[in-house]
Order: structure tokens, then sequence, then C-alpha cells
């Protein structure tokens, strides 16, 4: 992957470009500030980024508004946006973009190199990568639609951890089950929720953007 990180604090941003050097990533550019970081991307173009939400110049939501306009300016890049704290109305402003490519995970996650990358890679391939606590929070945000009511306990588990990022395979690891049960189990998801097979839209995607946001 190419990567640019965007992250104010000097230690943690040159701790993040050793890690993922060290893994065979190529570290376009490391930078300090909102500004740099649109600079950056424009003038790399990475598969992804990883941005902090609270950065310079005012230090509330710098990051997070350059991350949507390098969504908007630039769709084939992912970005994962890195918060010390859940900041939902940040990740639901994020999200109401699209959430194919997108991430958020607290920077704690860091300390688990391995889960850091591969959520990391999820994002830079078009996919999802949610923080289980970003989540939890987001999906206690808002009412349960007539769709989402239909779902078994179950299958809201389920989209949950779809929701997290997390394939088949590691559903049916986290649940106990068998991958063909996971399977049964998002057939009947998409069927709930009205997301007929399309080959040119990430069903899983629609399901979590579905499941995220029910006003």
């Amino acid at each position: 992957m190419r990567v640019v990180i965007a992250e104010d604090a000097a230690i943690l941003r040159e701790l993040l470009a050793q890690m993922l050097t060290m893994r065979g990533h190529e570290v376009c550019a490391t930078v300090a500030d909102a500004d740099a970081f649109r600079e950056a991307v424009a003038a790399h173009r990475p598969d992804v980024t990883v941005v902090d939400i609270r950065m310079p110049p005012t230090h509330t939501d710098d990051g997070l508004r350059a991350a949507i306009d390098i969504r908007r300016e630039h769709p084939g890049t992912g970005v994962l946006l890195f918060s010390q704290y859940v900041e939902t109305k940040y990740a639901t402003r994020l999200l109401a973009e699209g959430s194919a490519g997108v991430g958020y995970l607290l920077k704690e996650r860091v300390s688990n190199v391995a889960e850091f990358t591969d959520a990391l890679s999820r994002v830079a391939s078009g996919g999802t990568a949610l923080d289980p606590e970003v989540v939890t929070q987001l999906a206690g945000a808002g009412r349960r639609t007539e769709e989402l009511a239909s779902l078994t306990g179950r299958e809201r588990v389920v989209l949950t951890l779809m929701a997290e990022g997390r394939s088949n395979a590691a559903i049916a690891q986290s649940l106990h089950v068998s991958a063909g049960t996971v399977e049964k189990h998002v057939a009947a998801i998409f069927g709930k929720l009205g997301l007929p097979v399309s080959e040119d839209r990430n069903r899983r995607v629609l399901a979590v953007i579905r499941y995220l946001h029910r006003d």
C-alpha cells in the first residue's frame, strides 16, 4: 500500500510510519496539519490515508474536514480516521459520504499491529473498518427502522460484525459457527434490507450504511 499519514503528535506519526514501512508498505508522506495533508494526497495519490480528526490549525475537526474533501476530490483514496476518543458526530459526517473505503479506529488499536494494518488494508481495498466501540455508539444513536426491526438477534450481531469490516470467515470464528451458517445469516440480512444482487454495488457496504444511518 501507498500511505499518507496526517498526525500532529510527532512520536505517534513516526511510529505509524516505521510500523508500516517495516511491513513492506510505502509511506509517501507524513504531515502534521490538515492543509499539508490535502497537499500530500494531491501530490502522491496514495491508496489510503491515516488522519487524526483533531489537527492544526484549530485542533477541532480539521482532519475530518480534510478527509471529507479528499474523498470528494480523490474518490479512490481510502480514509482511515484515527482518534483518541469515539466522536460519533464526526464518524457520521464521514460515513454520510459513503462507507466504501472508510475506517475509524481508536488510537489504542495501534498497539495491535496486525489488527491495525489489516484494517488499513481493508480500507485501501474499498472496504470498511470501524472500531467496535464506534459501531456500538453509532448503532445506539438512532431509532431502529422497520427493516432493521425485522432482523433476528443473531442477524443483528452478524451485521454489527460486518460493520466492523470482518469477513464471513472472521465472523464465523468470532461466533463459533460454521462459515455456511454465517453465509445464511448474511443472505437473510440482504433480503430483509432489500439489497438485491448487483454487479456494481457492494451489498455489504450498503447494509452497513443502512445499519448506521437509521433515522
